[in-house]
């Protein structure tokens, strides 16, 4: 039994990792974000020489930013909730919404999300797609991240469940 709670806590804190490390990546692309928004607006509005690129960057790097940041906002408890309702419960109650939560609306999401964008993914890869605007940017390295954001995050409830039923 002793055994089993190392092997869980030591899986909890592998996961708990790659949602950081989500997070910090998130982080990251934030930074490049913000640089490429600046650079958009400043050769759009001051040279008056705007580039499709650049949008699309920033559009790439916005979904890119939310995809990686899901474990890891989850991982930190501030995921939405309806804490106006919530809130009254006792924090038993609350843990139990959590699990029930997160094993009929979290996994069933999770899964169909995976189910779908893996071969939406795929087909990308395969067939080099580009995006439709001149110079259009490939595209297979964005669409990459949508199964690996919601496997993090798949990953990351597993953890967070086992914390709730520990409780």
């Amino acid at each position: 039994l002793g055994q089993l709670r190392d092997e869980r806590r030591i899986l909890r804190a592998v996961i708990d990792r790659l949602s950081a490390a989500g997070g910090i990546a998130a982080a990251g692309i934030l930074g490049a974000m913000t640089v490429a928004v600046l650079y958009d607006v400043a050769m759009r509005d001051l040279f008056n020489a705007p580039t499709v690129w650049a949008y699309e960057v920033v559009y790439l790097l916005t979904g890119s930013h939310f995809l990686l940041g899901l474990a890891y906002t989850l991982r930190q408890g501030e995921h939405i909730r309806i804490d106006v309702v919530a809130g009254r419960f006792s924090r038993r109650t609350q843990t139990w919404i959590d699990v029930f939560g997160t094993v009929f609306f979290l996994w069933p999401m999770v899964g169909l999300i995976l189910y779908e964008a893996w071969p939406w993914f795929v087909r990308a890869w395969i067939s080099e797609e580009v995006s439709p605007s001149a110079g259009g940017l490939i595209l297979w390295p964005a669409k990459i991240l949508v199964p690996i954001g919601f496997a993090l995050l798949g990953l990351q409830s597993i953890s967070e469940l086992v914390k709730r039923i520990a409780f």
